[in-house]
């Protein structure tokens, strides 16, 4: 448990408080990023989208979605829309912190919102939107041995990371990439306090400063 501490103490100091007078007026989007404590490892739970969505069809991401009228924040949109995909409870989340949004190739801002959820949580996915639900460990997102660096001009030093992940669970590969996969990294370096071993002038002691940058280099984008 001591280990789940320390990771929450490590993510608070990264709460988002910015300004956001300089960010765009955007349609919002929030996703939920469940971590939870696995044979004494911290792992993070994805989702696959079905095949039948009309966008991102069979993609690796966080549950997550369109910010709706009557949700009050981003913490209640990235909740409401787990509840929805893989029957997460609200009361069964430790909300810990929100991060630095970033805005997707589609114009949406995104806000990452890291939250705990027990061991024992059993997905329920609704299948008009999930086609599979799996753990990750987070270390695995700072490691080079399973990334490969994907070419485009929107990310600085023009590179976003992708990751080829293989669940020793069910025995299938899945292939997580884009902004999800940057939202993955996000956290691992933030909460484990840890550079990974595959971008340059990637510095976990100035990692708001870096990811700032990739939500301005989107901006200038639009």
């Amino acid at each position: 448990m001591e280990k789940k501490e320390q990771l929450i103490a490590n993510l608070k100091l990264f709460d988002s408080g910015i300004s956001a007078s300089y960010l765009p007026d955007l349609p919002k989007a929030s996703v939920l990023i469940p971590l939870l404590v696995k044979n004494g490892e911290v792992c993070t739970l994805m989702t696959l989208r079905s095949l039948e969505m009309r966008t991102h069809a069979g993609d690796v991401c966080f549950p997550g979605g369109r910010r709706d009228p009557s949700d009050r924040d981003e913490v209640d949109t990235a909740l409401r829309e787990a509840e929805e995909e893989i029957g997460l409870p609200p009361d069964g989340v430790q909300v810990v912190c929100k991060l630095l949004p970033i805005i997707n190739k589609r114009g949406l801002l995104v806000t990452p919102v890291v939250g705990f959820i027990e061991e024992s949580f059993c997905p329920r996915p609704n299948p008009a939107e999930v086609s599979a639900v799996f753990t990750v460990p987070l270390d695995f997102f700072t490691t080079k041995q399973d990334h490969s660096d994907v070419h485009t001009p929107l990310w600085p030093q023009s590179w976003f990371y992708s990751f080829n992940f293989a669940d020793p669970a069910s025995g299938r590969e899945y292939f997580i990439y884009g902004i999800t996969a940057v939202f993955a990294v996000m956290v691992a370096c933030l909460g484990l306090r840890k550079n990974t071993e595959f971008a340059e002038g990637f510095d976990v002691e100035d990692l708001f400063s870096f990811f700032q940058c990739v939500l301005k280099r989107g901006i200038s984008k639009l």
